[in-house]
């Protein structure tokens, strides 16, 4: 194999790995944002009170495998959020003295 194809091969490889990258890291933003937004204006929360927000994946079925976990302030639970196939933000549980509610 020339040092040409080699490089291309490389090329292509690395262009790969990278768009799916990308492709992950853009749907755990868009989930966080949605969330974060969701709690600001559905549920009237101060972005300030928002005290962490870290989008994951969850390695559940479907939409629920990019999740959002949120701390509020003055509130010990983290609350879990997903963004459901229909664009809504969704409640999937809360734990609560190491409890999942």
């Amino acid at each position: 194999m020339s040092k040409r194809k080699l490089g291309i091969t490389v090329l292509i490889i690395v262009l790969i790995v990278g768009s799916v990258f990308g492709y992950i890291q853009f749907r755990k933003m868009s989930v966080e944002n949605s969330v974060i937004e969701y709690l600001t204006v559905e549920e009237n929360i101060p972005e300030s009170d928002i005290v962490s927000s870290e989008p994951f994946i969850a390695n559940l079925e479907g939409s629920k495998n990019y999740m959002v976990s949120i701390k509020l302030k003055d509130d010990d639970r983290s609350y879990f959020y997903y963004r459901n196939d229909d664009g809504k933000v969704v409640l999937e549980s809360y734990v609560e003295d190491g409890m999942t509610y």
